[in-house]
């Protein structure tokens, strides 16, 4: 299959991508894609427009919207005058137009549950409309989603053997994108990142296998990270290195320095998170990821190309 790479595309080109064709376009952009996270449910950075508009503005490739109930489908700032949750509507229509506006891929976070798992910390409850199941993904597919990440958020008790069995069911359901995996412990007391839960996710079908950026969980090396990337590239998936720690509130040293050294291990895509001061990482930070990745002039390509292209 040929597709033009994803650095290099318009938004029509973008938005026309089947499943097979977003993961090559991604693979052929050779480690300069950027995944950025927001949280649908903050109020605005820039208080009238979304999150997701702020982080393509500043080089998001790929836009992953956390806290997204995809039973009522919500998003502050996405209409005029609803850019709080008491003037914020449900819109069956709400990924489509976010997908429009930014023209960009859109995503969101399902986190599978373990009734069994031994927590460290005390356990975040969810709606249903967050939670990994076939219902979930089915409406996952019908709002438009582009993919999903199968993930857990802090304290919310999601683990390994929860993923594989939530990924093996939306394999049936979701027909785009499905990444998997533990960007931090969700509140579980297992290994992150390692090569055994990696294994799994492959072979239970993930097109991306998501796994700590180095410099985020204690103790993940640079070796660990390029032992798993060698691991899911001989199967053809690929895998996103994620800061999802706080980090991404960090000076943009600490960001420029991740970027390098997770760009080096050979990882597809950069994932920066949502922890800023509103639900999206620093502009600054998103942009320097972006330079970093893949120096001004495809960064400037990509936050200055019109959608109408």
């Amino acid at each position: 299959m040929t597709v033009k790479r994803l650095i290099s595309c318009n938004a029509s080109d973008i938005l026309g991508f089947n499943a097979s064709e977003l993961k090559q376009s991604i693979k052929a952009s050779e480690g300069r894609v950027i995944l950025s996270e927001t949280i649908v449910i903050k109020e605005p950075l820039v208080g009238d427009i979304t999150d997701a508009e702020v982080a393509k503005s500043a080089g998001a490739d790929l836009i992953l919207l956390n806290m997204f109930d995809v039973f009522n489908p919500r998003i502050l700032g996405l209409y005029p005058n609803e850019e709080t949750l008491q003037t914020a509507k449900i819109h069956s229509d709400a990924v489509n137009r976010l997908r429009n506006l930014v023209g960009r891929p859109v995503g969101a976070n399902l986190e599978p549950l373990s009734k069994d798992t031994k927590l460290m910390s005390n356990q975040e409850q969810l709606t249903p409309g967050r939670s990994a199941t076939v219902e979930t993904f089915q409406a996952a597919a019908s709002l438009g989603l582009d993919f999903i990440l199968l993930t857990g958020n802090p304290g919310v008790g999601t683990d390994n053997a929860a993923i594989v069995k939530a990924l093996k069911e939306a394999k049936q359901y979701f027909p785009g994108i499905i990444m998997v995996g533990k960007m931090h412990s969700a509140g579980v007391d297992e290994p992150i990142g390692d090569v055994k839960s990696i294994t799994e996710f492959i072979e239970a079908g993930a097109d991306v296998v998501l796994v700590p950026a180095v410099g985020t969980v204690p103790g993940f090396t640079e070796a660990d990270l390029t032992s798993i990337v060698q691991l899911a590239h001989l199967h053809d998936t690929l895998v996103c290195s994620a800061i999802g720690t706080s980090q991404e509130g960090s000076s943009t040293s600490v960001i420029e320095n991740m970027a390098i050294r997770n760009k080096i291990c050979g990882v597809d895509i950069q994932h920066i998170g949502d922890s800023g001061f509103s639900g999206v990482a620093p502009v600054e930070n998103i942009y320097t990821m972006s330079q970093a990745i893949r120096g001004k002039r495809h960064t400037l390509s990509m936050i200055a190309r019109s959608v109408l292209r």
